[in-house]
């Protein structure tokens, strides 16, 4: 469970840092996003009121128009005529309180639904005034009640001149109640707020206060800040409290009569989609967190119960891997001790072999010697048949001559015996090297087959030197015979010639046995040649087994080793 816990740790605070940032990223574009739209909402719906409100204005307005362009002359002399005109407009627009003008005399022309109140003057009214002012072009005037109608309208205007001069004014009231339908339209939310404003700040449209109420007055003054950011811009947002509640403010002008629109959304309404969604992505993102936390941990629990069944399994089979390892590593310890031994003894074989050699070609190099000598001496017993004296003589240093070839055929026999000890120590020892290469299996079949040649090379050596043997022991025996004879030689001088023949014959037999004598010490020193060069081989073939067996030994150390700290890695995956 702790490993559980530490993996949730360490994977869940990543993971919640990254959902906590990803949500305040998200929710910050969102509500970029949503703010901006809401923006553009207003400034959409905006638009389309005071489009709606030029639209609605632009009948009266060219209705005006085409009455005034009908007194393009000026009004006709006779009134009846001018009054005539009026009370036809305003019967065709009978909805409407009517048309109505004044000439510059103070001469009044109305329809029939309009009453003048007594002692009224046009001359000194908003609407005249305002389209003397305005010099030929249509005057919208504030929103007010106009005494003449006694509604509350907004007057269009337009003078009208009589050659240079001003003759009158013709005017059309339309009502602000047909504007309220539409501006009070725009409204979507309870909390929003859709008025009218003139330049100067009057309330022209407003659902609480009067054409009379201004922003910056009303309230003590409550509104002035904002109102006057409004006055200030024109044309833009403004962010300011109204009543205690934030709003951003839209205010955009309507050209056709110069007044001011004004929509207001309060900025809860205005990030009310941003900060549902902002929670919406909060929760969304939570439940992910906690789902994916769940899932993360059910995996490492099943995780963890597999790694502890798999790390019990481990350490087991790691214990039987060191155990064996340990005991592999004694086994090469042993058999490399004893192939090194085997290669001490092949070593110090190989320099008898090389000492039996030399010894061997000495002894070659004597009977050699004495094959020519004899030679010699058989010539000097032809030569000197007939001197007697001479025969004496030289039969005297044949005598010395024989006794010291029996001198050096005892060293013959001497290094004979030697070869045939060793040749009997290279048995035992290539019948030991057969035994390990039968126990060595496939890698001693090399082995066992230079065991055998050495072994074969062996025979050959012992039969070579039990044949070395009798020839040596017939040189002796004739070395005896000649000793004898020429003593007696000695004596009898005057059987020289019939003792020469048969000195002769004995000599001739002996350069024969000196010429076998040389020709097998020459096969010896052959043999044991080849002896030493097949030791040579099984030397280096048991240094590369040596070597083999000690690299076997350090990689068994080794996977002893491995084995131990994988067992240690195995328990600390069981903590």
């Amino acid at each position: 469970m702790n490993f559980v816990r530490r993996s949730l740790i360490l994977i869940g605070v990543p993971v919640a840092a990254f959902f906590v940032l990803t949500t305040i990223i998200v929710a910050s574009l969102v509500s970029n996003f949503t703010e901006e739209q809401a923006y553009r909402l207003m400034y959409s719906n905006m638009k389309e009121c005071v489009l709606n409100f030029e639209n609605t204005l632009s009948a009266p307005s060219k209705m005006v128009e085409a009455v005034a362009c009908m007194f393009n002359d000026g009004f006709s002399d006779d009134d009846s005529e001018t009054s005539s005109v009026f009370e036809k407009m305003s019967l065709a627009y009978s909805e409407f309180p009517g048309f109505y003008g004044a000439k510059s005399d103070g001469t009044l022309f109305c329809g029939p639904n309009i009453e003048p109140p007594e002692g009224y003057s046009a001359s000194d009214s908003s609407w005249y005034k305002g389209a003397v002012e305005k010099d030929g072009e249509l005057f919208y005037s504030d929103v007010y009640v106009n005494d003449l109608t006694g509604i509350l309208a907004v007057s269009i205007s337009k003078v009208i001149y009589k050659g240079d001069e001003i003759d009158g004014v013709v005017a059309f009231d339309f009502p602000m109640e047909d504007l309220q339908a539409f501006v009070g339209a725009v409204k979507s939310d309870l909390l929003d707020r859709s008025f009218i404003l003139s330049p100067d700040g009057d309330y022209f449209m407003h659902e609480e206060f009067s054409p009379e109420d201004n922003i910056l007055t009303v309230k003590d003054g409550a509104y002035r800040k904002i109102g006057e950011k409004l006055l200030e811009v024109e044309d833009d947002f403004v962010v300011g409290k109204v009543d205690g509640i934030k709003y951003v403010f839209r205010i955009s002008p309507i050209p056709m009569t110069g007044w001011f629109y004004v929509l207001g959304k309060s900025i809860k309404d205005v990030n009310a989609f941003s900060t549902a969604t902002k929670i919406l992505l909060s929760v969304a993102f939570f439940i992910l967190f906690i789902v994916i936390m769940s899932i993360t941990a059910f995996i490492l629990s099943r995780m963890r119960s597999k790694e502890e069944k798999a790390s019990s399994h481990l350490i087991d089979e790691t214990h039987k891997l060191a155990d064996s390892s340990r005991e592999n590593a004694v086994t090469a310890q042993d058999q490399s001790a004893a192939v090194k031994e085997i290669v001490a003894t092949m070593e110090d074989n190989t320099a008898l072999s090389e000492d039996i050699s030399r010894k061997i070609k000495d002894v070659s190099g004597v009977a050699t010697k004495t094959s020519d000598d004899v030679a010699e001496g058989v010539s000097y017993l032809e030569q000197n048949v007939r001197q007697l004296k001479a025969i004496a003589t030289a039969n005297q240093n044949t005598i010395e001559g024989i006794k010291s070839l029996g001198d050096k055929i005892e060293n013959i026999w001497d290094i004979v015996t030697l070869i045939n000890s060793v040749a009997d120590q290279a048995k035992i020892i290539a019948f030991n090297a057969e035994l390990e290469a039968s126990t060595a299996g496939e890698a001693g079949k090399n082995f066992h087959i230079v065991a055998t040649e050495i072994r074969r090379l062996a025979d050959g050596i012992i039969d070579g030197t039990r044949e070395i043997k009798v020839k040596i022991t017939e040189i002796q025996q004739s070395s005896d015979s000649l000793i004898i004879a020429s003593e007696s030689g000695t004596e009898k001088i005057r059987e020289g010639v019939s003792n020469a023949k048969n000195l002769e014959e004995r000599f001739t037999s002996i350069k024969n046995a000196s010429e076998i004598t040389a020709d097998s010490a020459g096969d010896i020193t052959t043999i044991i040649q080849q002896q030493a060069i097949a030791s040579e081989q099984i030397l280096i073939t048991l240094r590369q087994i040596a070597s083999g067996v000690d690299k076997f030994r350090g990689a068994t150390e080794n996977v002893s080793e491995a084995s131990q700290k994988l067992q240690k890695i195995a328990e600390e995956l069981r903590k």
